[in-house]
């Protein structure tokens, strides 16, 4: 079987197979010649008690070019890179003229100079100095390399730049709609620095009735990107924008995005305009779009915008007196909007976002949750509703796009959540083809009950991630028809396609995508899964010989791809920021060790329970091992673990009281060791803790993989293969049960 290698922190490793069977282990002497992300080839060799498959490595198919980074180091004359993703289990060999002018215990890119061997470790050479380990911003200097995240624009794409005006010239506002004299404003977050869109609403007349006329004008940069040259290449490399915490890898160079595109206040900006007309039902009666030119009256933020609306005679009212009518009329179509909505039965659930706070050194000050206002649904209902228009304009001129797609639970996952309704009592479940209302309807038919929180979790989980494709399906938790992403040009790709599409329908002439560039190897597993899952659906659709799809042509197979890329480096720029965050909180939570916090349990697996702090939002693991003195057992149907003896059980919403127990930098891991009343807290006995270090690392598969709830999710394919046997942690905890 062909595949790629996923190395284990510990020394083995895993051969995740081309096929989508499962994974095939490969022990930790297999590991010697090979490395994280290489292809190859395995053998079967023989299966586990559980039916699991262990392998060989018969032939190594391919190398790829992979710059490895880790710290410089000098041991007794010799020089080495101990790597820093703990995936490439041996450290690198650098000759003596190789380490450039790196000095001992600095961060540094290695480039391969021989691969490993059965009997030799591998040989590289220092090509980059990134510097101190502990320098601000380092942990996203390793994140972007380690993640093969472009963060240098090409010389060709930064000249480039230098050549556009630095505003709106006479020839550019030829053959467009001119709206300087329309009060249109942007409503953005207090840190923005580009802004795509801007909003604009009046009362009028839909036929009889009450309505509205909503503008919705976004940074038309179409205009100055065109197709196929260096910034457009650039940017399809990049697809998104990619967000840290006090650092920002934009798509497009700065110029653009917080210059000549972004909609900044009292200037001439481009822009293409979304102009709909608004039902008193929230229902757009009809739209049209168009190229114009605009000048932004004001620069508001959320929260200014929450005040006024909430107090029409306050101070910050009083300060945008000339503006304030607008924002009511805004908040009314956003009602009609809202109602409209609940009546398509969106799935709209409560879900609480964090934000860090970090200091000027990029050290977290404080983790505080990120409350959305109606400042912020506001806006949100207006661009839904440019993006649905958006949409059914490419579908009605029947020409291809890029749509965003998000389709149902799958047979497994729907299965999982009917068990877990059944376990817990509620009365409601999904049906054989389950509409979002069914969700919305369950949702609220248990929020007044003590597990809510447990239930809406599961609702989450058992639905599937958005992607981008020709392929319109619909969107299942927004409950369209047909939904695309226009409203963001700054700072995602998908949406500068859709523009040149919209362009092209209003030009009477057919966009056609240039020749893109491969995508890099980093994210190219992940585009290829990506186009498993999707054919997996298509096929799932297909119940009739006659009804299989027929062959598509070049263009849209070019689309498909376009997708993929987009898809793909969307789901990369998340996994580098979260990687970046996990960092910041290890780090953050090693000033606290030993110290005691309140907690809430949000995922209960087969080898522990998942805890995340109420004072802080930082998520750590308390280890089977460290949940008492008998057995506990995992309940699937019921995602709980309950103890044998006592009967006590830990689901999603128990609350708990723990201390922090270990934190592993290099890993990304929080360890919390659980507190009960009356016990004091301080270190346990040696013994314990030697029996919980060697359960912790004795399981092989699925269940010692001790990272995230959504990681293991994004890996495994699932929730139902992610919380599947406990394998050796489970004969560990019932061991430790007797004694």
């Amino acid at each position: 079987m062909e595949g790629t290698v996923q190395g284990h922190r510990d020394g083995h490793g895993f051969v995740q197979r081309d096929d989508g069977q499962s994974d095939i282990y490969l022990p930790s002497n297999e590991m010697r010649a090979v490395l994280h992300k290489d292809r190859v080839k395995a053998r079967v060799v023989r299966y586990d008690r559980k039916g699991r498959p262990e392998g060989r490595v018969v032939e190594i198919v391919e190398r790829p070019p992979q710059p490895i980074i880790g710290r410089l180091l000098q041991e007794s004359g010799v020089w080495l890179v101990a790597p820093e993703d703990k995936r490439y289990g041996q450290d690198i060999l650098i000759p003596k003229g190789a380490t450039g002018t790196a000095k001992p215990g600095q961060v540094v890119v290695v480039e391969l100079i021989e691969p490993p061997a059965l009997y030799g470790q591998p040989v590289g050479r220092v090509k980059e100095v990134l510097g101190e380990v502990d320098d601000p911003g380092m942990e996203i200097e390793i994140a972007v390399r380690k993640y093969d995240v472009p963060h240098v624009f090409s010389d060709a794409c930064i000249a480039l730049a230098r050549t556009l005006p630095d505003k709106v010239r006479p020839q550019d506002k030829r053959q467009r709609v001119d709206l300087t004299d329309v009060p249109l404003v942007t409503i953005d977050g207090e840190d923005a620095r580009d802004f795509d869109d801007a909003v604009y609403c009046e009362p009028t007349k839909v036929g009889r009735s009450k309505g509205w006329r909503l503008l919705v004008a976004i940074a038309d940069v179409s205009h100055y990107v065109e197709t196929g040259s260096a910034i457009d290449v650039d940017a399809y490399e990049r697809a998104t924008s990619v967000y840290f915490p006090r650092r920002v890898i934009p798509m497009l160079p700065e110029k653009l995005s917080n210059g000549l595109c972004s909609l900044n206040p009292e200037v001439e900006r481009l822009c293409m305009v979304c102009d709909m007309l608004v039902t008193s039902k929230g229902e757009v009666h009809a739209y049209q779009f168009y190229p114009a030119v605009m000048f932004s009256h004001a620069r508001f933020t959320y929260t200014e915008v929450a005040a006024i609306l909430a107090n029409t005679r306050g101070a910050e009212a009083v300060r945008r007196r000339a503006l304030v009518p607008q924002l009511e009329h805004l908040h009314d179509v956003y009602r009609a909007l809202l109602g409209a909505r609940g009546k398509r039965g969106a799935v709209d659930f409560d879900t609480v976002e964090t934000q860090i706070v970090c200091d000027e050194n990029g050290r977290i000050e404080r983790i505080v949750p990120r409350t959305r206002n109606e400042a912020h649904r506001l806006i949100e209902e207006a661009m839904l509703a440019a993006n649905v228009c958006s949409a059914d304009f490419i579908a009605q001129n029947k020409r291809p796009g890029l749509f965003r797609v998000h389709e149902g639970p799958t047979p497994e996952k729907k299965e999982t959540l009917r068990n877990y309704l059944k376990a817990v009592g509620v009365a409601q479940t999904v049906s054989d083809d389950p509409k979002p209302a069914e969700f919305q309807a369950i949702a609220e038919a248990t929020k007044d009950r003590p597990d809510a929180q447990q239930i809406h979790t599961m609702l989450l989980r058992s639905m599937q991630q958005a992607i981008y494709t020709p392929t319109n399906s619909g969107h299942f938790g927004l409950a369209y028809e047909a939904y695309t992403h226009f409203t963001s040009p700054i700072r995602r790709y998908p949406d500068l396609l859709v523009h040149r599409v919209i362009k092209s329908i209003l030009a009477r002439t057919r966009y056609q995508l240039p020749a893109l560039p491969t995508p890099g190897e980093a994210h190219a597993k992940l585009a290829k899964r990506l186009q498993k899952n999707q054919a997996a659906r298509l096929s799932d659709k297909v119940a009739e010989p006659d009804q299989r799809p027929r062959k598509v042509s070049a263009e849209v197979q070019a689309w498909e791809a376009a997708g993929l890329h987009c898809s793909a480096n969307e789901r990369r720029a998340d996994e580098a920021s979260r990687d970046v965050e996990a960092w910041l909180k290890c780090k953050y939570m090693r000033e606290h060790l030993g110290e005691e916090y309140g907690g809430v349990v949000t995922a209960a697996t087969s080898f522990g329970i998942f805890v995340t702090l109420d004072a802080m939002y930082v998520e750590g693991l308390v280890h089977i091992t460290e949940l008492g003195g008998e057995y506990f057992k995992f309940d699937e149907a019921r995602q709980e673990l309950r103890g044998e003896r006592t009967g006590i059980r830990y689901a999603v919403g128990t609350r708990v009281q723990v201390q922090v127990s270990r934190v592993d930098l290099d890993g990304r891991k929080i360890d919390f060791r659980l507190i009960r009343e009356g016990e004091e807290s301080g270190p346990r006995s040696i013994k314990d803790k030697a029996a919980a270090r060697e359960a912790a690392s004795d399981a092989r598969f699925d269940g010692g993989r001790r990272d995230s709830p959504k990681r293991r999710e994004d890996r495994s394919g699932g929730l139902a293969k992610t919380l599947k046997s406990a394998g050796k942690k489970a004969a560990v905890n019932k061991a430790r049960g007797r004694r």
